[in-house]
């Protein structure tokens, strides 16, 4: 199902969270504070995120199952501080 070696297919959920990171610091510099095309993408990361875990965790046979869980408790847990920080970096001085 999917194309890429198992390593790939378990580094997307935190590249995703990377590319959330440097999405809010280029869009803040180039189109300014509360700027919607700069939360847009971040609405849409954060699901994808989730989703990319619910698949890890539903392909995984047997106790990797669980492996897969607490990577994605942990990651997600993490994920969603440096979401609600990054909504709050391209918000800026507008609040």
């Amino acid at each position: 199902m999917f194309p890429y070696p198992e390593q790939y297919r378990l580094a997307a959920p935190p590249l995703i969270t990377a590319l959330m990171v440097v999405w809010s610091l280029l869009s803040r510099a180039l189109l300014g504070d509360n700027s919607p095309f700069g939360f847009y993408p971040l609405f849409m990361l954060f699901p994808l995120v989730i989703l990319l875990h619910g698949h890890l965790i539903w392909s995984a046979k047997g106790v990797e199952k669980l492996d897969q869980s607490i990577y994605a408790f942990i990651h997600l847990s993490l994920a969603f501080v440096v979401w609600t920080f990054a909504i709050m970096h391209i918000n800026g001085h507008s609040f």
